[in-house]
C-alpha cells in the first residue's frame, strides 16, 4: 500500500486528498480527460499537463469522470484559472463505433480495454457537466475531437451538419491543433487577470463573439443556417477552411450563428522549433499508466507505444481521408537526434525492455524535414500539394537525416533492433534517387513484412484520395524486391486497401478485387472508408463534390453497396459469395464468374483455393511463400 501511495505521488494529483498532500488548497487548472491517465508523451494530456507544471501552474487530473454525476468533476473544487477538457487521444465517436455504426466491444484507452467509461461526444458532455457545476469558470476545449469539430462540421453518425463543439459544449475557447503554444498563452492571460471573454488574440484558438471587430481582415464563412440549407455552401466553407490551415498564410475566419453571434477562428499557432520539441519530450514523465489501473488490467493502448519513439509531427503527404492537415498541420516539426537517443537510453532501463524499439516516426515515419525551404518562413502552398499528383519541383527529397538517426539508435547499448511501423510513404521513397534508405529498411528495420498504404489501384479513386497513381506503387514494389534480393531476405509488402472511398464505383471496386486476386493472397483486414470530421474525403462524402475543385464525385453511400465493395476485397470468403456475385453483375463483369483462373467466383459455389494473409506468418521453412506460389501459378514477378 505504501509503495502504491509513493508511486501515485509521482503523478499529478487525481484526488482532492493528493492535492492537499502537496500542500495545495486549490489547483490552477483541472484537466478533464476521456482517456485513462497515462503519463507518457504519446498522450496529449500528459504533455500539456507537464508543460503547464513546468511553467509553475498547479494541475489536477480527472480521468474518465462519471458523466452522469456532477460530483465527478468537483473533486478539486473550482480551479483558480479554469477547466481544460479533452475527449482523449481519439474522437469519442470513432472510439465507440465502427464504420457500420455498430458499437465496438473494447476501448483501448480505458483500463482493461473496458468500453463505456466515457460518453459519446465526450467533449460536449464534459463541457456541459462542468458548466452546470461551475457557471462562471472558464472552460477550454482541446484534443483531437474538439480540434476537428471546432467549426460547423458534417457528423457521419447523425448524418447532418452539427454546430461547433464550442457552442454545444458550453465552453469559452477551443485550443485547436497540438496546443502547446496556445495553451501557455491562454494560461498567462488568465493568470494576469484577463477575463476569458477577452482572450481573443491567441493563435490556434476559436472563440465566440456577438459582433466582429471592425478594422481586422476577417474572412466570413457561409453562415450555419446556409450550411444546413445547402451542401454546396458547406463545400465552399470547407475549401476556405482548408486553404487557411497554415500558420503563416492563414486568415481569421468567422462563422455566423444568427442571434448567437459569431464563432471566430484565429490562424493556427506557429510550429514548434526543434528545441521546443526537445524540451517537451524532456519533461518529467513517469512513462507509465497511473498505478490505480494496475489491478484493472492496465491500459492496452499504452503497450502499443511504450517502446516507440515519436520523432516528428505534421505531414505533407496530403491524403484526403486524413485529418492531419486540420490538426497537426502540413509543416514538419522534428526532435533532435540527441533528444531521441536520450529517450532510447531511458527505454533500455525499463525492466521489461527486450532490446526492440518498436517504432521511430510520426504520422509518416520517413519525413524528417519540411517539404521545402520556404515552409518555415512562408508556410505551405494553400492550393498545391507536395507529392500529388506529381512531386513539386521544390520538394526536398532526402532520407539522409533519418538514416543517420536510425544508425545511431541501433548503436545504443541494449538495443538489438529498431523497427519502423508508423508507416513509410512509398511515393517519397520512390522519388528519392538515393536508394540508401530502402537498402537499410530492407536490411535492418522490418521483420518479414512491410506494411504500406497504396489504398487502391484505380488512378481515378487515387486522385480522389490525394494519393499518387498506381504506377508509383508498382515502382516501389520493384525497388523493394530488388533490395530484398540484394540482402538475400524473403520479405514482403503487405498493402492496406480501402473500400467505398468517394470516387469508387462498382467497376473500380472490381478492379481492386482483381488486383487482390493477382497478389495471390487475401487481406485479412479491409478498411471501409470512414467519414470522420474535417477531412476532404468526408466533405466529398456529404456533398458529392470535391471541395478543392468543386467537381462532382461519385459517392457510394448506400450501406448495401458499401458492403458489396468491401466483400469484393475478400471475395474468397464463403459468407461473401452472394455480395460478390451481386457486385460483379452490377459492374457487368460476368466474365469473372466461371472456372477460369482469372475468375473471382465459381458458378457452382466451389471454393477456390487461396492463401490468406495469416498464412504468411508461418515459419518459412515449413511453407512455400505465397509470393512464390503465386509466381509459379501465374508466371509473373514476385511483389
Amino acid at each position: 500500500m505504501e509503495k502504491e501511495k509513493q508511486q501515485a505521488a509521482e503523478f499529478l494529483p487525481v484526488t482532492g486528498r493528493e492535492m492537499r498532500a502537496r500542500g495545495w488548497e486549490a489547483v490552477d487548472f483541472v484537466y478533464v480527460i476521456g482517456d485513462a491517465y497515462v503519463d507518457h508523451p504519446s498522450f496529449g494530456p500528459a504533455i500539456l499537463s507537464r508543460l503547464l507544471e513546468s511553467h509553475g501552474y498547479r494541475v489536477g487530473i480527472i480521468a474518465q469522470p462519471d458523466w452522469k454525476r456532477s460530483q465527478s468533476v468537483q473533486i478539486f473544487g473550482e480551479p483558480r484559472l479554469g477547466f481544460l477538457v479533452s475527449a482523449g487521444n481519439m474522437d469519442s465517436m470513432v472510439n465507440h463505433y465502427t464504420v457500420s455504426k455498430k458499437r465496438r466491444s473494447k476501448d483501448l484507452y480505458s483500463p482493461g480495454g473496458k468500453m463505456g467509461l466515457r460518453p459519446d461526444r465526450a467533449a460536449v458532455v464534459y463541457g456541459n457537466l462542468i458548466r452546470q457545476s461551475y457557471p462562471h469558470s472558464p472552460i477550454i476545449l482541446g484534443g483531437i475531437e474538439a480540434s476537428l469539430r471546432r467549426l460547423a462540421h458534417y457528423d457521419y453518425w447523425e448524418n447532418k451538419i452539427r454546430r461547433s463543439v464550442l457552442l454545444d459544449g458550453s465552453a469559452d475557447l477551443i485550443s485547436y491543433g497540438m496546443g502547446e503554444h496556445s495553451l501557455l498563452e491562454i494560461a498567462q492571460a488568465l493568470r494576469e487577470g484577463i477575463p476569458i471573454s477577452q482572450v481573443t488574440f491567441v493563435p490556434g484558438t476559436v472563440y465566440r463573439t456577438k459582433e466582429l471587430l471592425a478594422g481586422y481582415e476577417i474572412v466570413e464563412l457561409p453562415s450555419y443556417e446556409s450550411l444546413l440549407a445547402d451542401p454546396m455552401a458547406y463545400a465552399k466553407s470547407f475549401r476556405t477552411q482548408y486553404e487557411n490551415t497554415d500558420p503563416f498564410r492563414g486568415k481569421v475566419l468567422a462563422e455566423s450563428y444568427g442571434k448567437q453571434g459569431y464563432l471566430v477562428q484565429n490562424p493556427p499557432a506557429k510550429p514548434l522549433s526543434t528545441q521546443e520539441m526537445d524540451d517537451i519530450y524532456a519533461l518529467p514523465y513517469k512513462r507509465r499508466a497511473h498505478p490505480m489501473y494496475e489491478a484493472l488490467g492496465g491500459i492496452p493502448a499504452f503497450s502499443e507505444v511504450k517502446f516507440s519513439l515519436a520523432s516528428s509531427r505534421g505531414c505533407f503527404g496530403g491524403c484526403n481521408f486524413c485529418a492531419l492537415t486540420f490538426h497537426q498541420g502540413r509543416i514538419l516539426q522534428v526532435r533532435s537526434h540527441e533528444s531521441l537517443l536520450k529517450e532510447a537510453g531511458e527505454l533500455t532501463k525499463e525492466p521489461d525492455f527486450k532490446g526492440y524499439i518498436h517504432d521511430v516516426g510520426g504520422p509518416t515515419a520517413d519525413f524528417r524535414q519540411p517539404s521545402c525551404k520556404k515552409q518555415l518562413t512562408s508556410g505551405v502552398c494553400p492550393k498545391k500539394q507536395c507529392l500529388v499528383p506529381t512531386p513539386c519541383k521544390n520538394l526536398i527529397v532526402s532520407h539522409r537525416d533519418y538514416i543517420e538517426l536510425l544508425d545511431k539508435l541501433r548503436a545504443v547499448p541494449g538495443v538489438k533492433q529498431v523497427f519502423i511501423r508508423s508507416g513509410v510513404r512509398f511515393d517519397y521513397v520512390a522519388v528519392d534517387p538515393d536508394k540508401t534508405f530502402l537498402q537499410r529498411l530492407a536490411r535492418y528495420h522490418i521483420s518479414g513484412q512491410l506494411r504500406v498504404a497504396p489504398e487502391h489501384v484505380s488512378d481515378r479513386v487515387l486522385a480522389c484520395m490525394g494519393k499518387p497513381g498506381h504506377a508509383v506503387y508498382r515502382q516501389f514494389l520493384e525497388e523493394f524486391q530488388r533490395e530484398n534480393d540484394r540482402c538475400q531476405k524473403k520479405q514482403y509488402v503487405v498493402p492496406y486497401f480501402m473500400s467505398s472511398h468517394p470516387g469508387s464505383t462498382m467497376a473500380e471496386a472490381v478492379k481492386l478485387a482483381e488486383y487482390v486476386r493477382d497478389m495471390g493472397f487475401m487481406p485479412e483486414q479491409v478498411q471501409d472508408f470512414y467519414p470522420t470530421p474535417s477531412t476532404v474525403s468526408t466533405c466529398m462524402y456529404y456533398t458529392g463534390v470535391h471541395p478543392l475543385t468543386m467537381e462532382k464525385v461519385y459517392v457510394p453511400k448506400n450501406p448495401h453497396e458499401k458492403a458489396i465493395q468491401r466483400a469484393l476485397l475478400q471475395y474468397r470468403l464463403p459468407q461473401n459469395r452472394a455480395l460478390v456475385k451481386e457486385g460483379l453483375l452490377l459492374a457487368h463483369r460476368e466474365d469473372l464468374i466461371g472456372y477460369d483462373r482469372r475468375c473471382l467466383l465459381r458458378p457452382d459455389g466451389h471454393k477456390v483455393h487461396q492463401k490468406t494473409e495469416s498464412a504468411r506468418k508461418l515459419p518459412t521453412k515449413k511453407k512455400k511463400t505465397i509470393r512464390n506460389i503465386h509466381q509459379k501459378k501465374k508466371g509473373g514477378p514476385k511483389i
